[in-house]
């Protein structure tokens, strides 16, 4: 006779997984596909998440890292991080056909730095050195006019041209809780800076952070299913830890998951970053189920209804 298995409380996060911004990046390369036919250029990773580009480019979508790899006559999509004004500039000086599937909250962010700038200001922004999305951010604008700091301790060590003249935003990823002490730290040494209208921290980051907080108390141990390449993904790993959550750890899928670790545990939380797809989350769920007598609680901080319609290209007729 086998043993039993152990019994097991899988907390599920919600919201988690997809969001708008993502659903839509994704959407644009299928439509395109559909439109044009294959071969289509995407310029970097769409979203950061290796099984939905695998999926994608079993469709007939090519991944480059520059457009320069792109032929004249194909048509090259620009991946949901946003890029620098160069890139569609390039693009149009060589006739291509391209859409931008940047995240219209990440475009939100680039309005308001060119806005900023316009009238004279600075910018500072909060980022990762090096993600996608800050590398295009800060290049809508003319070299030297965005100066990047990643942590507290960058504050004291930035020098704008004119403290009275500057003006802060932030990567859409980043951890709201870490954001708020170099916010506090700008404003401290900078009292003139002027921040966004509403918070650049996208409403999927946030909602996202806020379902891991609620259930890091009553867990063992956190899993966050996605890329290590994403940013939020690997905040959500860094809220769950903060919020007592001693073992948290960042999964791509079922098979990376590290069952030594688990061993004699009671109580799993699963999440999954903004570029995760659900099918990966019943993926972990199931392994979970082969293991143990896994009851599933869903513990529900928000509803998202956020929809952002396909750049007008792809809706036009040819």
């Amino acid at each position: 006779m086998t043993d039993p298995k152990p019994p097991l409380t899988l907390y599920l996060a919600a919201p988690r997984g997809f969001c708008a911004g993502v659903d839509r990046a994704i959407k644009i390369v299928e439509i395109a596909l559909q439109k044009w036919g294959a071969p289509v250029y995407v310029r970097h990773e769409i979203v950061h998440n290796k099984f939905v580009v695998d999926g994608l480019k079993a469709l007939g979508a090519v991944f480059v890292e520059e457009l320069d790899e792109v032929p004249d006559d194909r048509p090259v999509i620009f991946s949901a991080h946003g890029v620098p004004k160069s890139v569609p500039a390039a693009a149009q000086a060589r006739e291509m056909i391209w859409v931008d599937a940047t995240c219209p909250l990440v475009s939100k962010v680039h309005i308001e730095a060119e806005r900023h700038h316009e009238n004279g200001l600075q910018m500072i922004m909060i980022g990762h050195a090096g993600h996608p999305e800050t590398i295009g951010t800060m290049g809508q604008l003319p070299a030297g006019e965005v100066l990047l700091v990643e942590t507290v301790a960058d504050v004291a060590e930035v020098h704008p041209r004119d403290p009275e003249k500057l003006a802060f935003i932030t990567q859409t990823t980043l951890s709201v809780d870490d954001t708020i002490d170099i916010i506090a730290a700008l404003r401290a040494r900078f009292p003139a800076i002027i921040g966004p209208h509403k918070e650049d921290i996208c409403y999927a980051t946030t909602n996202r952070q806020a379902s891991v907080k609620a259930i890091a108390g009553q867990i063992d141990a956190l899993l966050v299913i996605g890329a290590p390449n994403s940013s939020n993904s690997r905040r959500l790993v860094e809220v769950g830890r903060a919020n007592g959550c001693a073992y948290a750890q960042l999964v791509q899928r079922a098979t990376d998951i590290d069952w030594r670790a688990l061993e004699g545990i009671r109580a799993v939380g699963i999440t999954a970053g903004a570029s995760a797809p659900e099918v990966l989350v019943n993926e972990v769920i199931d392994a979970f189920r082969a293991r143990f007598d896994t009851t599933v609680e869903l513990v529900e901080t928000a509803k998202e209804h956020v929809e952002f319609k396909v750049p007008r290209i792809l809706r036009m007729a040819e």
